[in-house]
């Protein structure tokens, strides 16, 4: 499944865009979930990093392609930005926002779908694994593999990433369900900790880059014959 959302003020061009993304969804065989936004605008207020290509019109009438996909540069580094246009003056620009490239208008199938298998090209380079949290002042975009662990206190969810430590409101429930195909174990009602930083455990404290995380006494043994797996398939 991969998560696109057009972004353009033209409604002619809308439906072209739909028309052709369907096209390419039935030749490639690939699952296309689509989400329309009319103005940069639209898209920029409230966003949230749920998109995998961003095929983004530069002239719209309240917020321009351009300065839309800075904001959203600035929450979201790995979304892939495409952009639609007729004045290609304005392509090296794109470099300011890693766009991948550009589409010029009048669109063809031919074109739009090579941009397309670029995108997704680019996504399965990066093989990264991302969660995405409300935070206070937008979305934050977190990588999976940098978390350290993840802890309440009181009503807030705290992860303790490399990035950094970011709280938001979410369920510890949510989260462990979320998370249970990836190396992350629930070791206490409050904790959940990623095997890959383990440094060690004594008694009932598992180190995790030198911070103290507690094991609850009956998810010890669970734990560490969770732990002792996690090793087991890393070291084949």
């Amino acid at each position: 499944m991969i998560r696109i959302a057009i972004v353009e003020d033209d409604k002619n061009y809308i439906i072209e865009l739909k028309n052709l993304l369907s096209k390419y969804e039935q030749e490639s065989n690939q699952k296309l979930i689509i989400t329309v936004f009319e103005d940069g605008e639209d898209i920029v207020t409230n966003y949230k990093a749920d998109y995998d290509i961003i095929l983004m019109d530069i002239e719209m009438h309240f917020m321009d392609g351009m300065t839309a996909a800075t904001k959203i540069r600035e929450k979201d580094s790995e979304v892939v930005l495409i952009f639609i246009t007729n004045m290609p003056q304005y392509v090296m620009e794109g470099y300011k926002v890693d766009a991948l490239d550009y589409v010029l208008k009048p669109l063809s199938y031919f074109a739009l779908s090579q941009r397309i298998v670029r995108a997704i090209g680019r996504m399965k380079n990066r093989s990264i694994s991302y969660i995405s949290v409300m935070i206070s002042n937008g979305v934050q975009k977190i990588d999976i593999s940098k978390i350290y662990y993840i802890e309440v206190q009181n009503h807030d969810v705290i992860f303790h990433t490399i990035n950094g430590i970011y709280t938001t409101k979410l369920s510890l429930r949510v989260l462990e369900k979320r998370l249970e195909n990836e190396s992350f174990f629930r070791c206490h009602k409050s904790f959940i900790v990623n095997l890959a930083y383990v440094d060690s455990i004594q008694n009932n404290d598992i180190n995790i880059n030198n911070q103290i995380v507690q094991v609850s006494r009956g998810r010890k043994k669970e734990f560490v014959d969770a732990l002792n797996n996690y090793f087991n398939e890393v070291s084949k």
